[in-house]
């Protein structure tokens, strides 16, 4: 609902060290420590590591869930660190902004997944739980895309730039409109029953 409302900024380009030639990827690892996770998922992070480092202008945005999984992804890949091919923001950054700033988005979780696809840019889940209903949703309307193994990481991620048009020619917001049409019918039924 928030989307239709966001104006992307651009200085997230500089703070973030990024190079206009770079292909940005943003990366959300899995949910190591939840009761449902799955590690099939890290399998899935490690392929996309393996080929990003392949890559020679990808540029990865780790957004790791705690300290213990950055330490861990850092002795696992020092080499794309040291080389500056992952970077772990040094503070807390705005998610929608940095998505818009992406060029793909592959993520372990929900919600950012769901904020990729409602922003337009292209997003590949890893998330091997019982996928839920928006998800399922947005994969057919070809908005999210599942990634199962690791040969899909090779095959159904497309790996390339992408066009950026303004929030504003893009967004639409006519899902937000009926909503909000919908919440005001019931909530004036609901008064009017009252007087």
């Amino acid at each position: 609902m928030y989307v239709p409302r966001f104006k992307p900024d651009p200085a997230i380009v500089a703070d973030l060290g990024l190079d206009h030639a770079d292909l940005v990827v943003t990366v959300r690892p899995p949910a190591t420590e939840a009761h449902y996770h799955n590690p099939e998922s890290e399998v899935l992070m490690d392929a996309v590591f393996e080929l990003a480092s392949k890559a020679p202008t990808t540029k990865i945005i780790l957004l790791p869930r705690n300290k213990k999984q950055e330490l861990e992804i850092r002795a696992a890949w020092p080499e794309l660190f040291a080389t500056n091919k992952i970077v772990v923001p040094d503070s807390v950054i705005d998610g929608l902004n940095l998505i818009w700033h992406s060029d793909l988005v592959i993520s372990g979780g929900g919600t950012m997944n769901r904020e990729a696809a409602a922003l337009g840019v292209p997003v590949y889940t890893i998330f091997r739980g019982k996928p839920g209903a928006v998800d399922r949703y947005l994969a057919a309307e070809g908005r999210l895309v599942f990634i199962e193994t690791p040969n899909d990481v090779r095959q159904k991620i497309v790996w390339k730039r992408r066009s950026r048009v303004s929030n504003a020619e893009a967004g639409n917001t006519s899902v937000l409109n009926t909503i909000i049409d919908n919440v005001d019918f019931v909530a004036r039924q609901s008064f009017a029953g009252r007087s």
